[in-house]
């Protein structure tokens, strides 16, 4: 199974963004293009870094009709991303607009479905969202929807990818954030694991923010992620 960390470059403008990528002189690492970035900057930005030879994974998670999501994502296509999400909570119907908005441009980026965000705490979803099923069995339902849906995989934390492997199967893709090292502070994650131990779960790609993107030394951070991740062993 291949393995790989994307980067999450969560950064306010154009500038700081292109200036952490400039620290990267032999590798082009995955990253993946948020909300903050996007909305300040506007679609410009991905093209810019798409032409530097990343990978990009754009994270913006739509949610909303289907018809506006169908819409909304035959425009992302025209982008030439390699990765794009939807939240699964938007239901079937929209997730197939979006699968179909990307078949009809030729897209090949990858479908993801968001299933639980890694904020939420199993307190949370009962508690906030009225969802009386545990965590687990909640992801591994919403993965399922998605997977008949047409995406090619979901957004999970690495503690739900066991679940997701066996309601959908081992190709079925798991992007899960919620990764930091083991001296790393957790920030606002909540349901969180190490590179290694992600590896141990069987995650297919890692996201990593600030662990990497505010390290004093950001590639020797990437590297390090990259070998605990696809070794599966801590430093």
């Amino acid at each position: 199974m291949n393995r790989d960390v994307i980067v999450a470059c969560d950064f306010p403008n154009r500038e700081t963004t292109l200036a952490f990528l400039e620290n990267f002189k032999e590798e082009r690492p995955f990253v993946k293009l948020g909300m903050e970035i996007f909305y300040g900057e506007g679609p410009d930005i991905v093209r810019e870094i798409k032409a530097r030879g990343h990978r990009i994974f754009l994270d913006l998670k739509l949610h909303d009709i289907p018809n506006t999501v169908y819409k909304a994502m035959k425009n992302l296509a025209g982008l030439d991303v390699d990765m794009v999400n939807i939240h699964a909570a938007g239901g079937s119907e929209m997730m197939k607009a979006a699968r179909r908005a990307l078949d009809e441009s030729g897209s090949k980026a990858v479908l993801l479905a968001v299933t639980q965000l890694t904020s939420i705490t199993p307190e949370a979803l009962k508690e906030e969202l009225w969802i009386d099923h545990p965590m687990a069995e909640t992801v591994a339902h919403y993965a399922q929807n998605a997977k008949e849906a047409g995406c090619d995989g979901v957004v999970c934390s690495p503690l739900e990818v066991e679940v997701v492997c066996e309601a959908c199967g081992p190709e079925f893709v798991t992007v899960t954030p919620g990764v930091r090292f083991a001296d790393s502070d957790k920030g606002d994650q909540k349901r969180v694991t190490t590179p290694a131990k992600a590896h141990q779960l069987g995650s297919h790609y890692v996201v990593i923010g600030r662990p990497i993107t505010q390290a004093a030394d950001p590639v020797a951070a990437y590297r390090r992620a990259v070998k605990e991740f696809t070794e599966g062993v801590e430093e």
